[in-house]
This record gives structure tokens, C-alpha cells and sequence, in this order.
């Protein structure tokens, strides 16, 4: 018998619309992995709609990465939060359709293939903002839709590498060392919004520039800002300089008798305070570290005195000292002290959400304050395919038969309506909702990390 998806409920029915500055927006996401599902979580915080368009045979490829909790991947739902999940199949042309009448309908999609990959697809930007001219595009990819590197594949250390910001990490004796958070990724996802908000800005101002190349190489390299102009000022690669600062001085990370502080004597100003504040108001007269460019040019005599005093006395010592005489310095805590911050805590920054199916997860929280408010109470991420069923009736009018046929032939999948079995999508071996079949296709292109 084929399967009769039963009428939506609220609890199946499209994810509600946050009530941000970007309600009213619909997005359709075909990314995955880290930058663009970064991406795309951001524009929901702002009140988007975002349709994820996922395989029904995986997924997005981030559901498997262990550990899971009730069978959700922590990865997953760190970076997709405030979306509808919809599970298409597109390497069939049924799917291609569907994500082409959708897209008729929106106002922003958002790709991270290889370039080239959407339109062996069918899907290409030129043909889907021709039936849509309002529809504005963002293509993130590792190095872009032109130059010498376009087709090749690209992750976030790949993009450190390329850029620069990998050789100057780490100790000057030892190994370069990737940064711990996917910077090129994260920047990418925020480069991407930048220009779709951007690009919302210009379409309401009669502006029609509306494909967005965003390279992640790109981004590192715009970012690597007083590093580059050091070097053409002196015409040699800034070094790796560990825990310390390129032109800045006293800078970094220091030890203390029990652990380890960080300091940002950014200015005069503080050095004068930081001084003050060890007793030793001599320093801040001392010929060889009245300026800043002073400080550099005897930083190796400065940094030792630091470093004596500092070992002196234990970090939480030196905190509150500098924290009352206004220095700008850290304990370097650890991931769980940070999330655990009673400031972290009191911003609400480290939320709980709650799923029906997986239950409760703490996330990161939405950074933005708007009005002095943050945005509103985020939405749990999504079952793969948790919206599939919802999303046809409400955005193209589908009628539960053409839905059926769709979900009988595999076009489609819906995790509250699976086509046949008990109810439940087959779980792969390590514990991730998922379709077991797997194939080969466009969807399997590069990813842009």
C-alpha cells in the first residue's frame, strides 16, 4: 500500500518563524559540512526561513561525526540550529525539480559545491535566476569561481595553509600548528551573510548584482591584515612567534607560578597601568620601554622581567590585581570554564534547546543583540528530513498523493513519514539517522569544508 503522509500537525508543520530583521526571508540551503551550514544557521538567528536540502541517503555529512547523543551528532547540532530539514534526492530529476520550484519561490540560495557542480546538476545559478530574477545567490568554495585553483578541493586547513596563517602559528622552533576552531570555515560563513544581507540591501535599492563568489582562501587572505603589510614593508614573511605578538609587546600568553595569564598591553597607556599595578612604576620611565616601538626593540629584556614578576605569584592573584587596576588581561581557561562563565552564562551564550525526538543539548548561543535583546529562543536542530513532508504542502501545494508517490519512490524522505518499515529511518552502524543506500552523483562533489 502506498504510504498516506497524514495531515500536517504544529509539531510537523514548518519550523516557526522567528519574529528578527530577516523574517519574511526564504533561504534554500545546499550546503554542508561547516561553512555554509554556519552560514545558514547565522541568516536563521536573524529570522530567515532556511530549507536545508540534505540527501535521504545521508544526509548532511556532519550527522556522523561522533560522539552522538540519542543518535544526533554533536557536530550537527552545534551549526544547524533555527532550519527545516527537507530530504531530497538529486540525482534524480523529480528532486531537481522540486529544488528548482522552490527556488522560484525564495529569496536567497546558498551553495558550497565545487564550481561547476550545480550546474551538472541542472541546477545552475544562470537558470534559476532566470525563472527567479529576485533570487540572489551565494557560491562558497575553497578558492572560487575563477582562477588557477577553482576545481580543487578544499577544507578548512587546506584554506590556513594556502593563505599564509598556518606557517605563522606555533612556536619558532617548532611545527607549524592548524588554529583549534576551523577559522577559514567560520569566516566564510560570515563573509557569506555579509554579502547576502548585503546583496537583500541592493535588490530593495534596485541594485542587481546578485551572485556572490565567496572563496574561503579569499577570506583568510583579506584577513591576514597587518601580517600582509608587514611583510611588503619589509619584504620578508612575518616568522612564527608563539605565544607572543608580531609588533605588540608585552602580548601573549605568560606564565605565572600555578598556570598560565594572558595580557594585551596594547598601548602606552596600559603599560603605564600594568606597571603601577606590580609595583614597579620604574618601568614605565625606563628609556628602553617608554613606546611601543621602544618595547619591540628591547621586547626580549621586557618579556623577562615580565615573566619573573608574574611567576611570583599565582594567576588568580594576578587577576584580580589587573582586573581592579583596569589591565586587560585573562586566565586562559579551559572550553568547559569558558561555557561554564558565569558571564557566558549570564549573556546566554551556552542555551539549552530541547528536541521532541533527541531531547535536550546545550549549544552555542545566537552572539547578536538587537535593541538590546537577543534574538529569539532558537530552534533545536533538525531530523534528516524532519520537514520533507510540511515543506511540499506549504511551499509548493503538493497534495498528499503526489507526496506519497514521491516518498514510495524514494524522491524524497521525511523522518515522521517514512515511506515503508516501522516508523523509524534505518540507523547506520555508528548510531546517525540516516538512509542506508547509499550512490555516487554531483552530490558527492568537493566540499567547501
Amino acid at each position: 500500500m502506498d504510504p498516506q503522509p497524514p495531515q500536517a500537525s504544529g509539531a510537523e508543520s514548518a519550523a516557526p518563524t522567528a519574529r528578527g530583521p530577516l523574517d519574511g526571508v526564504v533561504v534554500i540551503d545546499l550546503t554542508r559540512v561547516l561553512s555554509g551550514p554556519y552560514a545558514t544557521m547565522l541568516l536563521g538567528d536573524l529570522g530567515a526561513t532556511v530549507i536545508k536540502i540534505e540527501s535521504p541517503d545521508t544526509g548532511d555529512t556532519t550527522r556522523h561525526s561522533a560522539p552522538f547523543r540519542a543518535g544526533q551528532s554533536h557536530y550537527f547540532l552545534a551549526i544547524n540550529r533555527n532550519k527545516q530539514s527537507l530530504a531530497v534526492d538529486l540525482s534524480t530529476e523529480q528532486g531537481r525539480d522540486l529544488v528548482r520550484r522552490l527556488c522560484a519561490g525564495a529569496d536567497v540560495l546558498i551553495e558550497n559545491f565545487r564550481p561547476g557542480a550545480m550546474a551538472a546538476m541542472g541546477l545552475s545559478i544562470e537558470t534559476l535566476q532566470a525563472a527567479n530574477p529576485g533570487l540572489i545567490a551565494c557560491s562558497i568554495s575553497g578558492f572560487g569561481q575563477t582562477g588557477p585553483l577553482r576545481d580543487r578541493i578544499a577544507y578548512d586547513v587546506i584554506t590556513q595553509a594556502m593563505s599564509g596563517i598556518l606557517a605563522t602559528n606555533g612556536e619558532p622552533e617548532g611545527e607549524p600548528i592548524r588554529l583549534s576552531i576551523p577559522i577559514g570555515d567560520l569566516s566564510g560563513g560570515l563573509f557569506a551573510v555579509i554579502g547576502i544581507v548585503a546583496a537583500l540591501l541592493g535588490r530593495q535599492r534596485g541594485q542587481s548584482a546578485r551572485h556572490i563568489d565567496l572563496s574561503l582562501h579569499d577570506g583568510l587572505v583579506s584577513q591576514l591584515g597587518y601580517l600582509a603589510t608587514l611583510y611588503d614593508f619589509t619584504g620578508r614573511s612575518p616568522e612564527r612567534i608563539g605565544r607572543r605578538h608580531h609588533s605588540v609587546v608585552p602580548y601573549g600568553s605568560f606564565r605565572t607560578r600555578d598556570g598560565h595569564l594572558a595580557l594585551a598591553i596594547f598601548t602606552t597607556k596600559f603599560w603605564v597601568k600594568f606597571c603601577a599595578a606590580i609595583s614597579r612604576p620604574e618601568l614605565a620611565r625606563d628609556p628602553r620601554f617608554r613606546s611601543t616601538a621602544e618595547r619591540m626593540r628591547n621586547r626580549v629584556a621586557l618579556e623577562a622581567i615580565v615573566e619573573d614578576v608574574l611567576g611570583g605569584h599565582d594567576t588568580a592573584h594576578w587577576t584580580g590585581l589587573f582586573e581592579a587596576s583596569d589591565v586587560p588581561a585573562s586566565p586562559i581557561l579551559t572550553v568547559a570554564e569558558a561555557l561554564e562563565h558565569r558571564h557566558t552564562q549570564a549573556r546566554g551564550m551556552f542555551p539549552t534547546i530541547t528536541h521532541p525526538d533527541y531531547g535536550a543539548a546545550r549549544v552555542p548561543g545566537p552572539p547578536l543583540r538587537l535593541g538590546g535583546r537577543s534574538v529569539d529562543q532558537p530552534q533545536p536542530p533538525p531530523l534528516l528530513g524532519e520537514h520533507t513532508v510540511a515543506v511540499l504542502r506549504d511551499r509548493l501545494g503538493l497534495d498528499d498523493a503526489e507526496i506519497a508517490r514521491l516518498l514510495q519512490a524514494r524522491v524524497i524522505a521525511d523522518s515522521r513519514h517514512p515511506a515503508s518499515g516501522d516508523g523509524a529511518l534505518p540507523r547506520t552502524d555508528d548510531g546517525a539517522t540516516s538512509r542506508v543506500r547509499r550512490r555516487s552523483g554531483p552530490l558527492a562533489s568537493g566540499e567547501a569544508g
